[in-house]
C-alpha cells in the first residue's frame, strides 16, 4: 500500500493533539503533528548540525580540516546524542508542540533518554525492519519516538515507512544480522505476521513529526536522490513511572531495580528523582557499512 499521511498544518496545537490524533496513534502505532518545530528551528538545527559533525569524529584521528561543510556532512550518517553537545536539539527534546503530543499519548509525567541526528545525504543507506523497544526496554511499554523531519522527507531520500497496527500484539519480533548494502547496521526484525505490501510510506515536510510507538516495526530506505540530505531529529521518550532496564549502568542486586539514570525530564514529575542521574551515554558517530559494523 502506498500512501501519504495528510498533515493538518494550519490547525492549532490543541486541536491537532485531539482525540483524532490520539485514536490513530493507539489504532496504527503513529500519527504525525504538524509543525512540531518552527522554520525557524529547523534552520537553526540544519545549521548547528555541520558544527555537531565537526565536532564528533567517525574514529580516532578522523581530521575534518579543510572540508567543506557540504563534504563533512556527507560523512556522516547518524549522530547519537546531539542533546548533550548542542543546546538547540536539547531545547528541541522539550520542544512546546511535542511534549504536548507526548502527554496526550503516554500521560502527564515523561522522560527522555535518547535523541539521533540523523543526516542521510545521497546514497546513504536507511534502517532494516525494526522496533525500537527491542533496543530501549520500558517496563511499561511505553516507549515513543518523535522522528523530527529537518528536510522534506520523501520516498526518494528515504522517509520512513512503518507498518499501521503492528504494535498491537506488543510482542517483540526475533532479529538478525543482515548484509543489505541498501541498510545500515542494524540487525533486522523478522517473522512477524506482515507482508511489504502492508508498509506506508510517511512522507513529511521539514518542521512535521512523526510520533510512533516503540512496538511499531518501521524502516527506512537508501537515500536514492540525486543530491541532498534527509536529516532528521528523533527523541525517545516514555512515562516517567517506569523504571528503564537499559545498559549494564544499574543499581542493586535484583532486575527488578534496574534503572537506567541518564535522563531527561521534559513533562510532569519524576518520581525517581531522588535516585539523582548519572552521565552514562556519550555523543557519538554512527558507524555505516562502509565503515565496518560493530557487532
Amino acid at each position: 500500500m502506498s500512501t501519504t499521511t495528510a498533515l493538518r498544518a494550519s490547525v492549532p496545537l490543541h486541536e491537532q493533539v485531539d482525540n483524532a490524533f490520539r485514536e490513530q496513534y493507539a489504532r496504527d502505532g503513529y500519527a504525525v503533528l504538524a509543525g512540531a518545530l518552527t522554520p525557524q528551528r529547523v534552520e537553526d538545527l540544519n545549521r548547528d548540525a555541520i558544527r555537531i559533525c565537526r565536532n564528533t569524529p567517525l574514529s580516532d584521528g578522523d581530521d575534518l580540516t579543510g572540508l567543506s561543510d557540504a563534504d563533512v556532512l556527507r560523512r556522516f550518517l547518524c549522530i547519537h546524542y546531539p542533546h548533550k553537545i548542542s543546546e538547540i536539539a536539547a531545547a528541541a527534546m522539550h520542544d512546546e508542540q511535542v511534549v504536548a503530543a507526548l502527554t496526550s499519548v503516554i500521560g502527564p509525567n515523561v522522560k527522555a533518554m535518547q535523541s539521533m541526528l540523523f543526516v542521510k545525504s545521497e546514497g546513504k543507506p536507511g534502517q532494516a525492519w525494526h522496533q525500537d523497544e527491542h533496543f530501549i526496554p520500558t517496563r511499561d511499554r511505553s516507549l515513543t519516538g518523535v522522528w523530527i523531519a529537518l528536510d522534506d522527507a520523501t520516498i526518494e531520500n528515504g522517509c520512513l515507512w512503518v507498518i499501521p497496527g503492528s504494535h498491537q500484539r506488543g510482542v517483540l519480533y526475533p532479529d538478525r544480522d543482515q548484509d543489505d548494502p541498501q541498510f545500515d547496521c542494524t540487525a533486522e526484525a523478522y517473522d512477524f505476521p506482515y507482508t511489504e505490501e502492508d508498509a506506508v510510506p510517511v512522507e513529511i515536510p521539514a518542521g512535521a513529526a512523526l510520533v510512533f510507538n516503540g512496538y511499531l516495526l518501521h524502516r527506512s530506505l537508501q537515500n536514492s536522490g540525486k543530491h541532498g540530505y534527509r536529516r532528521a531529529l528523533v527523541n525517545h521518550y516514555m512515562s516517567a513511572e517506569s523504571l528503564l532496564p537499559w545498559r549494564k549502568e544499574v543499581e542493586g542486586s535484583h532486575f527488578g531495580e534496574y534503572d537506567f539514570r541518564d535522563v531527561v525530564l521534559v513533562a510532569g514529575e519524576d518520581p525517581y528523582a531522588y535516585k539523582g542521574l548519572r552521565d552514562l551515554s556519550a555523543p557519538h558517530a554512527r558507524r555505516d557499512k562502509e565503515g565496518g559494523c560493530d557487532r
